[in-house]
């Protein structure tokens, strides 16, 4: 299964904001929404960066609740690893375990078009191998 496929299934809405807009902006984003990362976008829809929960963290644990009034950009992810449409699930799931994060913004042409989690990658290995497994019992069954 590819990319494309998940964003078929799941949407390519993403929450984005830009990075001038404060650190308590984004919380408020990230509860209201229940998502774990916002990607941090320039015009056009070019990647500026990722803000994800575990930012947030590091943020508050060094500089205390006063961080919230600092603009996103004091605190995002500036390098941001994305994946391609055309990327395997294998591909996403390496990306992800070597770079040790659980969102991949999803680009086409230098352009945000999706974002992909670790939930929906995980979601549809399972469903590969259970379609898999029941491939295999089905040809068992009529050999």
């Amino acid at each position: 299964m590819l990319v494309k496929n998940i964003l078929a299934d799941k949407g390519s809405d993403v929450e984005t904001m830009m990075p001038d807009r404060t650190l308590a902006d984004a919380v408020q984003v990230l509860a209201r929404r229940r998502i774990g990362a916002i990607v941090v976008t320039k015009d056009e829809g070019r990647i500026a960066g990722i803000l994800s929960e575990r930012d947030i963290v590091r943020i508050l644990a060094g500089e205390g609740p006063g961080a919230l009034d600092k603009p996103i950009s004091a605190a995002m992810t500036a390098k941001v690893q994305v994946c391609h449409e055309n990327n395997s699930i294998n591909d996403v799931m390496e990306i992800m375990t070597a770079g040790r994060f659980r969102h991949l913004p999803v680009e086409r042409d230098g352009i945000l078009v999706g974002i992909i989690s670790i939930g929906d990658v995980v979601k549809r290995r399972i469903e590969q191998v259970e379609h898999e497994a029941q491939e295999i019992r089905n040809y068992i069954a009529t050999a």
